[in-house]
């Protein structure tokens, strides 16, 4: 696969389904994190907050996948995101069932409060 161009180039290249799900969730993750901006990293979409990702995202075959970027976060909510855990720190979900946006919310809100705290570090 060849790296996309950017968001909309890596969405414009979806099924429909998997389109639509992906503009879902790339709409509650913006609205978490006014300001954020979009690149590609890894090939996927990568929101981004003040030069630091805050999360990815991306389709696969059969599922779409959330990148929280950040094992410690897991580990701290792991009874949320237990069950659309898969691996140490991806969360996978489908077509038919998306994400929470609450769950999402969070996710964004706890990695921009991670990324903070690293920067005053």
């Amino acid at each position: 696969m060849t790296t996309p161009d950017g968001v909309e180039e890596y969405l414009a290249a979806l099924a429909d389904g998997p389109r639509a799900a992906l503009d879902r969730l790339r709409a509650v993750i913006l609205s978490a994190a006014p300001g954020a901006t979009e690149t590609i990293a890894y090939q996927i979409p990568t929101v981004q907050l003040d030069g630091r990702s805050l999360v990815g995202y991306a389709a696969f075959t059969n599922h779409c996948s959330l990148f929280p970027m950040s094992g410690r976060l897991v580990a701290e909510h792991r009874e949320a995101v237990a069950p659309y855990l898969s691996g140490k720190s991806t969360l996978r979900f489908s077509v038919e069932e998306p994400l929470p946006e609450a769950l999402v919310t969070m996710v964004v809100k706890a990695r921009i409060t991670e990324n903070a705290a690293r920067r005053r570090r």
